[in-house]
């Protein structure tokens, strides 16, 4: 690869933000790349693992003469991080970010932005349940999905720069207005995430069962929920809030949907039960032959006995 950009700085250093160091670095993809992030801590870590070629706990002074800047924090600090950083950017300059929703992003960091500085809002469909510095590694990224959400003005050939950028982490890009994104983020994301955060919940609530049974017997279908619902509390608690309508929307559908299948499940009405399980079920395979999951137990995900 040549180098695209002659500094990132990137601003938040988790799962996200440390996976794009990885593969910035892997890649040369640029000449430096500056870390910032609040926690003394969180840098201290970052340059332990190499992550970086600088590192400060100011957004501001990381985005000096950087030519590209993605933000990776949670969705409802998006802001803050615009006034911090808008008086230091250069001219010419591309933001992004890689926030879950978009519409509130834009409302959040459109207005702080420079006039000769190009705002790009992006979303990479990409993730585990981890988080911190520790949680990334190279190929995050690596075909699957970065969405943009161009604001009206957006310059094309910015727009061109950053679609190469992922393009060379592996990704596949598209396009879609940002209210649109929201709404599907909301079902295909925020809502199996929040399904699963609640039934843990409910399991938990049941204190004399869970501090036996559940736990001890967990079967592949709870661990899964367990997964989802291990991921980071404060990025999702913003999702929440910042989704709060397309999230409404879809949890309204899912309770009728629920409801339909509660009275199935009650009138004993087998062919509609089938019907609907039959149906998700070539969901599930539609995924696969996309080529975003595996086709392999447990997700592909290794066993104590595949280490013997």
């Amino acid at each position: 690869m040549s180098v695209l950009f002659d500094r990132i700085a990137l601003i938040g250093i988790g799962l996200i933000g440390s996976s794009l160091a990885h593969d910035i670095r892997r890649l040369g993809l640029t000449k430096e790349i500056v870390v910032a992030t609040r926690s003394a801590g969180t840098l201290k870590r970052a340059e332990e693992l190499g992550l970086g070629d600088r590192y400060t706990t100011s957004s501001a002074e990381a985005v000096k003469h950087a030519d590209l800047i993605i933000v990776s924090v949670p969705v409802g600090a998006s802001e803050s991080v615009a006034k911090e950083i808008a008086g230091n950017l250069q001219p010419g300059a591309i933001v992004t970010d890689v926030g879950s929703t978009k519409a509130s992003v834009i409302a959040q960091m459109q207005p702080h932005m420079p006039e000769n500085v190009h705002f790009i809002p992006g979303h990479p469909l990409a993730g585990t349940e981890k988080s911190g510095p520790d949680a990334g590694f190279p190929g995050l990224f690596e075909g699957r999905w970065c969405i943009f959400t161009p604001v009206a003005e957006t310059d094309e050939t910015a727009l061109k720069r950053l679609r190469g950028f992922w393009e060379a982490l592996g990704s596949k890009v598209d396009e879609m207005d940002a209210e649109h994104h929201d709404k599907v983020l909301a079902i295909v994301s925020h809502l199996p995430h929040i399904i699963a955060y609640n039934i843990v919940g409910t399991a938990d609530d049941l204190e004399t069962v869970t501090e036996s049974e559940v736990i001890k017997y967990s079967a592949s279908g709870f661990r899964d929920f367990t997964r989802l619902a291990a991921s980071d509390p404060t990025m999702w608690r913003d999702v929440c809030l910042h989704n709060r309508d397309a999230i409404l929307e879809m949890l309204a559908r899912f309770s009728e949907d629920l409801a339909y299948l509660q009275r199935a499940i009650r009138w004993g009405e087998g062919d509609k039960i089938f019907e609907l399980f039959t149906r998700t079920r070539a969901i599930r395979r539609s995924i696969v032959q996309a080529g975003q999951d595996v086709d392999a137990p447990d997700f592909g995900r290794p066993h104590p006995l595949d280490k013997k």
